[in-house]
């Protein structure tokens, strides 16, 4: 059976001190947590604070972005080797604001994918629609292309070493969130995809839902059959929320 994951995107948000708080506040709550695995991403120049104070518990580290190249002139990009150095685990990869905002291709995903899985880091890998390609009845063209991008690089036996991050843009940052019904139904889209490739790499896979989860509908979405958690934005940045949803797992 797929353990549930909660991962908390932080974003760029916080400071010394209130990044200290958090995770303070999340690391005293996490006795109550028995069944969820628990990640936090930080923005990266409070990475090493937080592995430091996330020490000595079940919290585990992911950075928010991976550089697709292991080190050189690229000014501003974040190695693997430097996330693994300052204690992550995890990194998020294609999240819809890298896409949107900052133009990452499928393709420039799908190797930024490969550089986290070549140097021991485990890709939180987010994939969705926005609200026009929903409206439009594209939402499974537009998941099963970005999947492929990533199975035509690195082979589907590669997603056995990830975790998928269904994230409909529309949802993120708006308040409103799919139905269970209509996130279930991409979730088990995506399973039966990789199913039809490799039956195996898909009932292992996680398939977190990225569309604000919160401590009210968090119970209800991640009893979905094909949903294994949530990869959480703003309710992450409250520990009482955050641990709420991570306790909906129980």
């Amino acid at each position: 059976m797929r353990q549930v994951m909660v991962a908390g995107n932080w974003k760029m948000n916080g400071s010394s001190d209130s990044v200290k708080e958090l995770i303070s506040g999340i690391k005293d709550g996490m006795a109550s947590v028995t069944k969820a695995a628990v990640v936090v991403c930080p923005p990266a120049v409070y990475i090493a604070c937080v592995s430091g104070a996330a020490d000595g518990s079940a919290i585990k580290v992911g950075g928010q972005n991976i550089c697709d190249e292991d080190g050189g002139a690229f000014t501003g990009e974040i190695s693997a080797d430097m996330l693994k150095d300052t204690g992550c685990e995890y990194a998020i990869v294609g999240h819809s604001e890298r896409r949107a905002l900052y133009g990452e291709t499928d393709a420039l995903v799908a190797k930024r994918f490969a550089a986290a899985r070549r140097n021991g880091i485990i890709p939180i890998f987010c994939i969705g629609e926005t609200l026009e390609e929903r409206e439009s009845g594209v939402t499974n063209d537009v998941c099963a292309r970005q999947i492929d991008a990533v199975i035509d690089l690195e082979g589907v036996a590669a997603l056995a070493d990830s975790v998928i991050a269904y994230e409909p843009v529309w949802a993120i940052g708006t308040g409103k969130v799919a139905t269970p019904e209509q996130a279930q139904e991409v979730h088990a889209f995506i399973r039966g995809k990789i199913a039809a490739l490799d039956a195996g790499v898909a009932e292992g896979l996680q398939i977190l839902y990225g569309g604000s989860m919160n401590p009210g509908n968090a119970k209800e979405l991640i009893g979905q059959p094909d949903i294994d958690g949530g990869l959480i934005g703003g309710a992450s940045l409250k520990a009482e929320d955050f641990l709420a949803i991570c306790q909906a797992a129980e």
